[in-house]
C-alpha cells in the first residue's frame, strides 16, 4: 500500500510542514522560500547565488528572484567584494535579522507540533535516520 511507503510518507510531512510554514510566514511578509534564503545567509553570508539555490532546493534562476525580492524588503544588501570588484557579497540587514528571528519563532513552533509526542530519544533518532537517508542519496 502506497500510503506505507517511507517516501511517500516523507513526502506527505513535507507538504504538510510546507503549508504550515506557508501560512505562519505570511503574516511575517515572508515566503518560505525566502525564509530558506534568509536562513543560507544566516548560516554563511559567503555563498554565491548557485549555492544559496542549491542549500534552498531551488534553481539558480529561482534564487535571483527570490534575492531581488529580499533587496526589495531590506532584509538583505548586496555590495561589491572590498578586494574583488566582481564578486558580490550579499548580506542580511538588521531588519533581515529581525524578521528572520521572529520567522525561527514560527517554524520551531511548527516543528514542535509536528514531533509531539516522540520522546527526546526518539526525535534524536528521527533527526539521525533522516541525515542518513539524505546522505544515501545525494552521494
Amino acid at each position: 500500500m502506497v500510503e506505507h511507503r517511507i517516501g511517500y510518507l516523507i513526502k506527505g510531512v513535507q507538504q504538510a510542514i510546507r503549508h504550515r510554514m506557508d501560512n505562519e510566514l505570511r503574516h511575517l511578509n515572508l515566503s518560505t522560500s525566502q525564509y530558506a534564503a534568509l536562513s543560507a545567509l544566516e548560516r554563511s553570508d559567503q555563498m554565491s547565488n548557485a549555492e544559496m539555490a542549491r542549500a534552498c532546493f531551488v534553481t539558480p534562476q529561482t534564487m535571483q528572484q527570490l534575492v531581488k525580492g529580499l533587496e526589495c524588503e531590506e532584509w538583505i544588501e548586496r555590495c561589491s567584494h572590498p578586494e574583488h570588484g566582481r564578486i558580490i557579497q550579499t548580506r542580511l540587514t538588521a531588519s533581515g535579522r529581525a524578521v528572520l528571528d521572529q520567522a525561527h519563532c514560527l517554524v520551531e513552533a511548527i516543528e514542535e507540533i509536528m514531533i509531539e509526542g516522540l520522546s527526546q530519544p526518539a526525535r534524536e533518532r528521527l533527526a539521525a535516520d533522516l541525515k542518513l537517508c539524505l546522505n544515501n542519496l545525494i552521494q
